[in-house]
């Protein structure tokens, strides 16, 4: 992996380390549910213009947005608003991770193997470790919100996974209202579906926020977005949307176009270290030693069952089978790009 490459496969995991600390500023002026319908709708306003919608079944294109954009987001921006810490955060929602790898086995009977079962024990370990800390200091709700968060985006993990699956099989002919359709590439349908899911949460949660927050609470807030008090918060969706959602997940989807997902999708495991990083350097959110520890067999967990499988699956590649050998090779490219949009 040339050098260039390894720092822009750094830069987006400090990206999307930061992005946690971004949502904590936003979160002090836009009430949670009011703050996901805004951050989504500020990328799907371009997606729709200038976006071809990607040649995927209706229903699964659903199903990623409400799994990954409505239910990770809400529940995770609901835990922050109420004390889960930023870094914290950016830790718990590493869950994911084994979240996918069971619903997959579930819901699209794929074989588990010893050594995914072995990283999702370690990394249950270490969030049973974050947990019980969290109980013993302070409120848990924070951490089950996030920790539910957390098995969203591995509902949208899985409906992202079961759309790249299935070829051109769109419910419908793909439709923009200024871009042409034209044949998408291994990067580009992976990177369109991830723009168009942003289309799904916008309506859905202001209308949730709407009911739960009430008009009078997103009114005050917006008025207070426009202070220079609020312009944190602002800086916060902006950076939020555009740097780690379009620049961050654009940029990934690249990289794991040209490389294996076994070189890239470790940098993945950067993002809690630079998130609890930066939440202790600019929030002053201190972490407990048994956190750490906890944190280190999440992250180790997570690690150990993608690094191995990965090992294990390009010694089969080296087979008697190329042509098999390379399908899989994209296929896994495809899940790897799903699991790591942030």
């Amino acid at each position: 992996m040339p050098t260039r490459h390894v720092a822009l496969a750094l830069l987006v995991a400090v990206a999307w380390g930061v992005n946690f600390v971004a949502i904590d500023f936003s979160l002090d002026t836009f009430p949670p549910m009011f703050l996901v319908a805004l951050r989504f709708a500020v990328i799907a306003i371009p997606t729709v213009l200038f976006i071809p919608r990607p040649d995927v079944p209706l229903r699964w294109l659903i199903g990623y947005g409400v799994g990954f954009g409505v239910l990770q987001f809400a529940f995770v921006y609901w835990g922050m608003a109420i004390g889960m810490p930023a870094g914290l955060a950016s830790l718990v929602l590493q869950a994911s991770a084994p979240f996918t790898v069971v619903l997959s086995a579930i819901l699209l009977r794929e074989r588990l193997t010893g050594v995914q079962v072995t990283g999702i024990l370690i990394a249950v370990a270490g969030l049973a470790v974050v947990g019980w800390q969290r109980a013993e200091h302070a409120a848990v709700a924070p951490f089950l919100l996030t920790l539910a968060g957390a098995f969203g985006w591995a509902i949208g993990n899985v409906s992202n996974r079961r759309a790249l699956q299935d070829p051109g099989a769109s419910s419908g002919p793909s439709r923009s209202s200024s871009a042409p359709s034209r044949p998408s590439s291994g990067v580009e349908r992976p990177f369109r579906l991830m723009m168009w899911m942003t289309v799904i949460p916008p309506l859905p949660m202001l209308v949730v926020s709407l009911i739960v927050e009430g008009p009078s609470e997103i009114g005050e807030s917006m008025r207070a977005a426009g202070t220079l008090d609020g312009l944190p918060a602002v800086v916060g969706v902006i950076f939020t949307a555009v740097v780690a959602t379009i620049g961050g997940s654009g940029a990934w989807t690249w990289l794991m176009s040209i490389h294996p997902a076994s070189v890239v999708a470790p940098f993945s495991m950067l993002v809690p270290v630079v998130g609890m990083t930066t939440a202790w350097v600019v929030l002053g959110q201190s972490v407990r030693p048994m956190e750490i520890a906890g944190a280190l067999l999440v992250v180790g967990g997570v690690l150990f069952g993608t690094i191995r499988l990965s090992r294990g699956a390009q010694r089969a590649d080296g087979g008697g089978e190329p042509e098999h050998g390379d399908a899989d090779r994209g296929h896994d490219r495809d899940v790897e790009r799903a699991t790591a949009n942030l």
